[in-house]
């Protein structure tokens, strides 16, 4: 069996991370070995976004890079449609894997169903409903048009449920692991394509923060490099468009930060594409520190010490939530209402200096083998 995985940017490298092992782990002993083609659409181009990561999680080199770079969402989804179209023709992959909401999704997602290769589509079903996020019209065309949908929890199987898709396993219950039998062709063979199926598998993100944290603890000394102390600071991400390509909603964004930060410090590894229009500011913001991009391990430790997390990031509002560390998201809406609602999770117009944290288990996102669950559809397709 071959698989194409198709990945550009930061949070999909993560997301690729988990499942890449557990297929490495089964090629140990398989009689038939499933082959990844791994196909990295250029989407996050600078080292510290893309080549890192790679490096630090000791994933296998792309098979291709495309360098489709950047560009208007329009013109970087066209590259890569005819990028990842040429490559889909040479390899003949028996599935395509398209992970999360960014233009390398959708873009990847339809030169796939045009070519009438089956498209797995992990992290499927979730909304924002808020159309004018880019990565919400990735997500909706993305599921429409995939063949396999895993999803993270039961919100994401209700909304595509409110959609249409009736093809749900296990009435959108966790599904169990099974058996794994050496059954590859007899997964692809099953997948139909007039009647998408859903599965809830659980996060994958979840699978890849189980086994970094350990990782992070042994090798990140990003605290001691900046000088910080342990739930002394707050911790900033910022990259979202609609946060950092208008001056004025940037700099009202960086004075909420600046104004709500628990009396603290605010560590703020700047993204690449937010660096420049912070430099169009000239209003100082005497709490934030500015650092330069932080791998996923010390990335990882500055979120786990850190007080409270300010983000516009989808990953790690779950990671928050995940690590018991207070978030304030800098969004409208968010797509994982899941943390909303444990309290671990605030969106910043309703922010009144405090969380109402749930002490209950955070179990939402499944068990942290999701990424199992994803292989064993292939491996044991009659049971699942």
């Amino acid at each position: 069996m071959k698989i194409a995985h198709i990945i550009g940017a930061r949070p999909q490298f993560i997301k690729y991370f988990p499942l890449s092992k557990v297929i490495d782990d089964y090629n140990q002993s398989a009689e038939e070995r499933i082959e990844n083609i791994i196909v990295h659409t250029g989407q996050h181009y600078d080292y510290s976004m893309s080549k890192v990561f790679f490096d630090e999680f000791e994933i296998q080199e792309p098979n291709y890079n495309l360098g489709v770079g950047s560009g208007s969402h329009g013109s970087q989804t066209g590259k890569i449609i005819k990028e990842v179209e040429d490559v889909l023709i040479k390899e003949q992959p028996d599935v395509v894997f398209v992970y999360g909401d960014t233009n390398s999704t959708l873009g990847s997602a339809l030169a796939a169903v045009k070519l009438h290769i089956p498209v797995a589509h992990i992290e499927a079903g979730l909304r924002s409903f808020n159309r004018k996020m880019p990565e919400e019209i990735n997500r909706i065309v993305t599921d429409h048009i995939s063949t396999i949908l895993f999803c993270s929890s039961q919100t994401a199987i209700n909304n595509l449920r409110n959609e249409g898709f009736s093809n749900v396993l296990n009435n959108g219950e966790l599904v169990p692991l099974g058996n794994q039998t050496n059954n590859v062709k007899a997964g692809v063979k099953g997948i139909n394509n007039s009647n998408p199926l859903v599965i809830n598998v659980g996060d994958v993100m979840y699978d890849a923060l189980l086994h970094s944290i350990k990782i992070s603890e042994q090798k990140a000394n990003i605290l001691d490099d900046l000088g910080l102390e342990a739930n002394n600071y707050c911790l900033l991400t910022l990259h979202r468009a609609e946060n950092t390509e208008n001056v004025e909603t940037f700099e009202g964004i960086l004075t909420f930060v600046n104004d709500n930060a628990a009396n603290q410090k605010v560590i703020f590894p700047i993204h690449p594409r937010t660096k420049k229009i912070y430099g169009e500011i000239n209003k100082p913001f005497n709490k934030i520190k500015i650092v330069e991009p932080a791998g996923y391990f010390d990335l990882l430790e500055l979120l786990k010490n850190s007080k409270l997390l300010l983000t516009d990031s989808g990953g790690m509002q779950k990671e928050a939530y995940w690590l018991g560390v207070p978030c304030v998201t800098l969004r409208e809406e968010t797509e994982w209402v899941e943390t909303i609602e444990s309290g671990w999770n605030v969106l910043y117009k309703d922010y009144k200096d405090e969380h109402s944290c749930s002490d209950s288990s955070r179990v939402c996102y499944g068990d942290g083998k999701a990424s199992e669950r994803i292989l064993n559809y292939f491996l044991n397709s009659e049971k699942c």
